[in-house]
């Protein structure tokens, strides 16, 4: 039972990374603007030209690493190891907190990102907790 809820925890995850990182490098202006606001958007995309070709080549880059995230998301879902299984969610935990702390550590003093980092801890949070409840899932499944 515990393969399937990996599966479907890996199937969500991939997911959501691929359409965030088709949607970072090919409507990066749209996102922006619907995440950030025009204001901050604007901010965020430079302001001479040098600044933006550089700032949006970089996030090309972040939406392309996001989709191949999601794509090997997507590979690992078809895994029926349990022990790989245990050890990868494990990582993912890891990873989100990892996350989580540079919010509350870095993106919390940006002006232009002050207000977005709560929701971005929520959101990190919840990703996390899912694999959270995923060990402890298996975790209940193994010793009873």
């Amino acid at each position: 039972m515990s393969s399937s809820g990996f599966f479907i925890i890996c199937m969500l995850h991939s997911a959501i990374t691929l359409t965030c990182g088709a949607l970072i490098m090919f409507y990066l202006k749209e996102i922006s603007v619907f995440g950030h606001g025009s204001e901050t958007a604007r901010k965020l995309m430079g302001s001479t030209p040098h600044d933006q070709l550089l700032i949006q080549v970089s996030d090309s880059f972040a939406g392309l690493l996001l989709f191949v995230i999601g794509i090997l998301l997507f590979m690992v879902a078809f895994v029926k190891d349990i022990e790989f299984q245990s050890f990868f969610a494990k990582g993912c935990v890891l990873l989100h907190a990892s996350m989580a702390l540079w919010r509350l550590s870095f993106e919390r003093r940006l002006e232009d990102l002050a207000r977005d980092w709560p929701r971005q801890l929520v959101g990190d949070f919840a990703l996390g907790l899912s694999w959270v409840m995923f060990l402890v899932y298996s975790w209940r499944e193994k010793y009873d």
